[in-house]
């Protein structure tokens, strides 16, 4: 059997179904997949890193999706967005995208405190407190602290609306962040009925999958994108892929600053990406 290396120097054996379902989520079909997969067994050896299987995944790819050469991997690019503002427009907007009626960055006061709360959200009749995490190393996992963090509040802010401290009827809470959650954030959270997004969270519909449903890509999954050039992007509302072929060339390098010969490239690759 053959154990592959993850980036916390754990071992676990090699799963092609793995390799099959990152091809398929990127767009080709389940022959090509295979074959990929066929390919990429061939090759492993006894403890090769996780980030060499995904540098064969990719270059595999690009015949089959050209466009794959101009993007990083998406959850690399997440990271890479600056935690506020840009990660948590990021996430407003997937909420808005999948059917959640978003108030974003809201002061609301509890029966102790008052609250800085990232976004209130509603859907199917819920009023939702939502806590947006970030990190900028994707490896890191969201702990149990936060899961502790958030109960908290919730519990002072619907202290504070049964005392007619605040006219906001919390039901339920969400925490969204760009990695994955520990097993004990996750049991905690699951005991306390707090619902979490994340990173392969929950399995069937996690934060990866949501982004690809709504082809809601971040404007740092174009490789070459210096964080200069993403910080002037961020501060006039551009964070994704597809926001940057909305603007017209001139209109956005004047306002950016960005040169016009390097926004063109961006943009190109930008095209390129959302094509396929």
């Amino acid at each position: 059997m053959v154990f592959v290396t993850k980036f916390d120097g754990t071992r676990q054996p090699f799963d092609r179904n793995k390799v099959i379902g990152t091809c398929i989520k990127k767009g080709v079909n389940r022959a090509a997949a295979e074959t990929i997969a066929d390919m990429v067994e061939s090759k492993v050896y006894d403890g090769i890193p996780t980030k060499k299987i995904l540098q064969m995944i990719f270059a595999a790819l690009e015949p089959h999706r050209p466009a794959i050469k101009h993007q990083t991997n998406l959850r690399e690019a997440i990271s890479l967005l600056r935690s506020k503002p840009d990660f948590e427009n990021f996430v407003q907007l997937l909420l808005k995208e999948h059917g959640y009626k978003v108030d974003p960055n809201r002061i609301v006061r509890g029966k102790c405190i008052e609250h800085e709360i990232d976004a209130i959200a509603g859907k199917n009749g819920e009023t939702i407190l939502v806590e947006i995490k970030h990190h900028f190393d994707h490896h890191t996992r969201t702990h149990l602290d936060v899961s502790r963090q958030v109960r908290a509040t919730f519990e002072d802010l619907v202290e504070g609306f049964g005392l007619g401290l605040n006219s906001v009827n919390f039901s339920k809470a969400l925490i969204v962040c760009n990695t994955k959650f520990s097993e004990h954030a996750r049991q905690y959270a699951k005991c306390r009925g707090i619902a979490c997004i994340g990173w392969n969270s929950p399995p069937e519909h996690g934060l990866e999958q949501m982004i690809e449903e709504k082809n809601l890509h971040p404007i740092t999954l174009i490789k070459g994108l210096d964080a200069k050039t993403e910080e002037k992007l961020g501060d006039n509302g551009v964070i994704l892929v597809r926001q940057l072929i909305e603007h017209d060339l001139d209109k956005l390098s004047r306002r950016t600053g960005i040169k016009k010969d390097k926004l063109a490239i961006l943009m190109k690759k930008a095209r390129e990406i959302i094509s396929g």
